[in-house]
């Protein structure tokens, strides 16, 4: 069966983009407008239970999301390809790179939660499990990592927002997959070319954090802070965060 997939240019580099826990393929800001369709072709997927796909039953776990990745390139008959993941979706293409390095040219993370276990207390822990089913604290989890500065219009909007586009069932069964997963023994010293991007004022997934987790398994990673954002470049400074993807893809 064909996976639907959402495309954006048709240029020479191949981009498979994934989103993060809360958003769709949809979901990505003003930034759908800003990237260059003549020298990238972008592909962003949804995952089961998720926006185009809300339908398609699965298992909901990462390792699920990385066959669906293999089997869209394989469809758009992309032998080679860059992937770009956010926040969850950073966890997402470290499966993929695991599965098919062969196959992996660039890796990009946006704020993206890294390849070992993503520790958490037991309070964090029952505000990630419960925003399954409670909008409260999908709100809360949303101020948190935009450092309580972002307006609760856009607050209210992402939540409702996710609310819409994902089965509970899905957003319950990848937070248990992604949150205890431990891909670092598997990715530890891969020399893929790895740019990360973290917002500033993201107050769970820091630039100290990355250097720690991502900087450390990656020889060749570097870590750029966004200025002016949070977790969210792609809606809080979308222009500057496509130039940064675009000029680390070009090289």
């Amino acid at each position: 069966m064909a996976i639907a997939h959402r495309r954006i240019g048709t240029g020479p580099v191949r981009v498979i983009v994934l989103h993060d826990w809360f958003g769709t393929s949809a979901n990505w800001g003003s930034v759908l407008d800003h990237l260059d369709p003549e020298g990238f072709s972008y592909v962003f997927l949804d995952y089961r239970g998720y926006g185009d796909r809300r339908d398609v039953p699965g298992r909901h776990t990462l390792a699920e999301i990385a066959d669906d990745v293999l089997e869209l390139a394989d469809q758009l008959g992309w032998d080679t390809f860059s992937l770009l993941g956010h926040s969850m979706g950073g966890k997402a293409v470290q499966q993929v790179l695991v599965r098919a390095p062969e196959r992996v040219e660039k890796l990009i993370g946006l704020a993206p939660v890294p390849a070992g276990p993503y520790a958490m207390d037991d309070p964090t822990h029952a505000l990630f499990h419960g925003a399954a089913t409670d909008p409260e604290k999908r709100r809360a989890i949303l101020d948190l990592v935009t450092g309580n500065r972002v307006s609760r219009h856009w607050l209210d909007r992402m939540v409702a927002h996710s609310l819409a586009v994902c089965r509970p069932e899905a957003f319950a069964g990848y937070f248990a997959s992604w949150q205890p997963l431990d891909l670092s023994a598997a990715v530890k010293g891969n020399t893929v070319p790895v740019l990360v991007l973290v917002g500033e004022y993201d107050l769970a997934i820091t630039p100290d954090v990355m250097r720690d987790t991502w900087q450390a398994s990656y020889p060749d990673c570097r870590v750029v802070t966004v200025p002016g954002s949070g977790h969210y470049p792609p809606h809080e400074t979308p222009v500057a965060f496509v130039t940064e993807v675009e000029a680390f893809l070009r090289i």
